[in-house]
């Protein structure tokens, strides 16, 4: 008997260029802090240390300056985009009221399988923590937190909160950066777990509570404090914040 494979199953999917291989590398060198925010990107050091041709690095190179994670300068060429003050003030205000407004919509949360992909996310998050790779770890931390604002069923806060994943990798892999010295990836893992044993519990306030000193704290007050282009605004949230401490 001969069995017909569905058209679909038969069909030969392109394996990804070469500039598509480097977008992933280049994208995952600047959330893992390998290349720093800032980093001047010398295309003769890329193509060595990546093994393409410039070509395909210049296309990926573009493909990123589109997605707003490199910058390009004349006569400097291309370097990894910077965060300033207002920077941070922005995207962190406003992953924290969407999360929080998430929350509250959420809990108690309704759906068993929303709650599994939390704890799907949580799985993936630990088995890149104990891989050490810092790469996979970061889009694993964001996987999770947009797991837990997809519990609330609201596909428009969900797409919203999606929009901001690079910029808020960018402010993860600075959060990284203050933290590598004092915490250990699984250790990193461990404030999730305890953050998501409290969201099962199903009290919005103190998943709130939980999300407000969820540990970025560090971040805000060590790092932000070497970043340029504060703002009144900026200035004003990081004040606020410090009296908090």
């Amino acid at each position: 008997m001969t069995v017909v494979e569905p058209a679909d199953q038969r069909r030969i999917v392109a394996p990804p260029s070469m500039a598509a291989l480097a977008v992933d590398a280049l994208r995952g060198m600047i959330f893992s802090g390998e290349l720093a925010l800032g980093e001047r990107l010398v295309e003769a050091r890329l193509t060595e240390r990546l093994g393409v041709s410039r070509p395909p690095l210049r296309e990926a190179l573009q493909t990123l300056v589109h997605e707003g994670l490199v910058v390009t300068h004349p006569r400097r060429g291309a370097t990894v985009r910077t965060l300033t003050r207002h920077d941070v003030f922005e995207i962190v205000t406003l992953r924290e009221e969407l999360e929080s407004f998430a929350v509250g919509l959420a809990l108690p949360v309704r759906s068993a399988a929303r709650l599994e992909r939390c704890r799907e996310a949580l799985r993936e998050f630990e088995t890149a923590g104990r891989a050490g790779d810092e790469t996979r770890f970061m889009r694993c931390k964001f996987d999770f937190h947009l797991a837990i604002v997809a519990l609330a069923g609201h596909s428009r806060i969900t797409e919203t909160y999606r929009s901001l994943s690079f910029q808020m990798l960018l402010c993860f892999a600075l959060n990284r950066a203050a933290r590598r010295d004092v915490e250990t990836l699984l250790e990193n893992v461990e404030r999730h777990r305890e953050l998501l044993d409290v969201i099962e519990a199903g009290d919005p306030e103190d998943a709130r509570r939980a999300l407000a000193e969820h540990g970025h704290g560090s971040f805000l007050l060590d790092v932000v404090d070497q970043l340029d282009g504060g703002t009144p605004e900026s200035e004003e949230w990081l004040a606020a914040r410090r009296r908090l401490r």
